[in-house]
């Protein structure tokens, strides 16, 4: 059994307390823009709600309107929460946007009978609040589920996304492999046995596996990850609402090969940052991406599923870097 050890304790030292003491009352409005690789500290993030298609949709915002937009989708089980720290990393150069999708983090969840939960049905809800939002173009992060919201997306509109972030979100074969055994069963049979079987994958056992599987150092996650993504779990019939896209995965595979034709025919700018002790998407799906666009840069961190939480700052780096070279000068040439 999984034992989740309490946060160590970190008393503020002397200097630490003296710091916050000499600290500005307020930020300034405005700050200048910082080197591609370096963030600036002084970001405001506001939390906004859409109503699209009927349906209360969260995000989080940050960055002027105006600059490259940079689209942020997440994976199961969490939500644009994932993103909490990345956003102010890019920020200051970036208009970034990181919605939650019905039924996780605060979007609404509407009732099964009332709305499809299916990977189809979240590209069409995401794509309709980037229209309504003005997002014309966009650089798309995409995680876990993200990646096959944002590859809809991207084969849909392929003239709209100038550039993709990838991290763990799988496009490849090579990808799944035994974790994904018990959900081949449910998807072959669709039977209520087989949906029982993988219901565990809803549990806070699950959940807090997910966060520390593979990371070689526990302290780097905070029990925040999976104490709030559970709460969102454990709401009344949400359980049944992952089971349904957990059967609608299977939806995903025979796309894969429209997928990678769009990375070989239109090569957008491609940063792959991979946890290599994934046990969920496995390391083998991210040289892949190199395979169908031989410029995407692939990066292994010694890391787990949620590579953000330990990586973070490594990645924010690499993400800025990367966007530095490829959104800008692009948007400069056309």
């Amino acid at each position: 059994m999984i034992r989740i050890p309490p946060p160590p304790r970190r008393p503020l030292t002397a200097a630490l307390l003296a710091a916050l003491a000499l600290a500005p009352a307020a930020l300034p409005a405005r700050t200048a823009a910082a080197p591609a690789g370096q963030a600036t500290a002084a970001v405001q993030v506001r939390y906004r709600t859409a109503t699209v298609d009927g349906v209360e949709v969260f995000y989080r915002e940050a960055g002027r309107p105006g600059a490259p937009a940079v689209l942020l989708l997440h994976g199961f089980p969490t939500s644009s929460h994932m993103f909490r720290n990345l956003i102010p990393a890019l920020a200051d150069r970036y208009h970034v946007i990181a919605p939650d999708y019905p039924g996780f983090g605060h979007s609404a969840m509407p009732a099964r009978d009332a709305f499809a939960y299916t990977f189809d049905r979240y590209a069409q809800v995401v794509e309709a609040l980037t229209e309504q939002l003005g997002l014309r173009r966009y650089a798309l992060y995409v995680m876990d589920y993200g990646a096959p919201v944002g590859f809809r997306l991207a084969t849909a509109h392929p003239e709209r996304v100038t550039a993709l972030v990838v991290q763990n979100g799988n496009a490849y074969d090579e990808g799944i492999e035994a974790f994904w055994d018990p959900i081949k069963a449910y998807w072959a049979s669709g039977s209520a046995e087989d949906r029982e079987a993988i219901r565990w994958l809803t549990s806070l056992k699950a959940t807090h596996w997910q966060y520390t599987n593979g990371v070689p150092d526990p302290s780097l996650v905070s029990p925040d990850t999976w104490t709030v993504d559970q709460a969102r779990l454990d709401r009344p019939g949400n359980p049944e609402i992952q089971l349904d896209l957990f059967y609608d995965y299977r939806t995903n595979l025979p796309l894969y090969a429209a997928w990678q034709a769009y990375f070989r025919a239109h090569r957008p700018p491609t940063l792959v940052v991979w946890g290599k002790n994934d046990a969920i998407f496995v390391a083998a799906g991210a040289e892949p991406y190199r395979r169908d666009n031989p410029a995407a840069e692939v990066h292994l961190l010694d890391t787990g599923h949620f590579a953000l939480e330990t990586h973070g700052p490594e990645i924010a780096r690499l993400v800025r870097e990367f966007l530095g070279r490829s959104v800008r000068t692009k948007a400069a040439a056309n």
